[in-house]
């Protein structure tokens, strides 16, 4: 079993496609399926149905499929530590986001991350904070960027605090509060709003401030993306409440101080159980203080 037969069915797995992954691959169609013919055989059972119109993992292999990812992760970590030993950073960079971070300029910091480290292969995933926390967990993320209520950590991740920030309330520009130099929570209950899905750490920090107020509100519209909740509120439809540095660059929709706000923290956060070489100058250049095991 060779790790290169493994990253030709990860390709087939992610492309439901021999041509497709050759191509990814880099390889010629034939000499890819030749290996993965080979792997099977090896193995013996059969990776994939293949049909002339579709290509999907058999039972085996979607057992194999995780395995494959963790070998060849291994392979390229075991890489990454040893030109680390010898002065040199390569390997992956997987960094995770919620599109609200304000506290660090992601785009600025892997443009210069890059330009500093050009062997290091690096990639991007924008989502919610649960999931982004879960999949560094997982080690599909090296590090994530996270905004969570003032009453949560990163669970089970190593950490540090970026920021903190009170939300404001996001209105149309023709809404009677759109010229109010401020408004309370319990003028804002009686709005429609939209919000992140209840249950995120998104949604939490604004569901907890109007709980402990005492106050129930209408949350007629959940959305995935804060551009999207601005896409709502901008025409009237409903009311938001966002990070005020963020709520600033949204066009056609009023930010309005709240002046019992709701909060949340901006943390950075990583694995416990040990940084890549990657991660950890990364961390280093953005002026981070790296640790491991407890959260700080």
């Amino acid at each position: 079993m060779e790790l290169q037969q493994m990253r030709y069915v990860i390709a087939v797995a992610e492309t439901n496609s021999f041509t497709r992954a050759a191509e990814q691959c880099l390889v010629v169609q034939s000499a890819l399926s030749h290996q993965i013919g080979r792997l099977e055989r090896e193995l013996g059972a059969r990776l994939f149905e293949r049909t002339t119109r579709r290509v999907r993992l058999t039972p085996a292999g979607e057992a194999f499929l995780p395995a494959a990812r963790q070998c060849l992760e291994a392979a390229e970590r075991a890489a990454a530590e040893v030109a680390a030993a010898v002065g040199e950073v390569r390997g992956r960079l997987a960094v995770g986001l919620i599109p609200t971070v304000t506290a660090v300029d992601i785009p600025a910091a892997l443009r210069d991350f890059r330009h500093r480290y050009p062997h290091v292969r690096i990639s991007l995933r924008v989502g919610a904070s649960d999931e982004l926390a879960e999949q560094v967990r997982q080690g599909a993320l090296d590090v994530a960027f996270l905004g969570l209520p003032t009453t949560a950590r990163p669970r089970g991740l190593a950490s540090h605090e970026l920021a903190r920030d009170r939300l404001v309330a996001v209105v149309a520009p023709g809404h009677p509060l759109a010229g109010a130099p401020s408004v309370d929570l319990r003028r804002l209950a009686s709005e429609v709003f939209v919000d992140f899905p209840a249950g995120t750490a998104g949604r939490a920090q604004t569901d907890q401030a109007f709980s402990a107020a005492g106050l129930v509100r209408d949350v007629a519209f959940e959305v995935t993306t804060a551009d999207y909740i601005a896409s709502l509120v901008a025409p009237g439809l409903a009311v938001a409440m966002l990070p005020p540095a963020y709520a600033d660059r949204l066009p056609g929709i009023v930010a309005v101080d709240v002046s019992d706000a709701p909060a949340r923290v901006q943390h950075a956060a990583w694995s416990r159980s040990g940084r890549t070489p990657a991660a950890t100058a990364f961390l280093g250049a953005l002026g981070i203080p790296v640790h491991d095991g407890r959260e700080a």
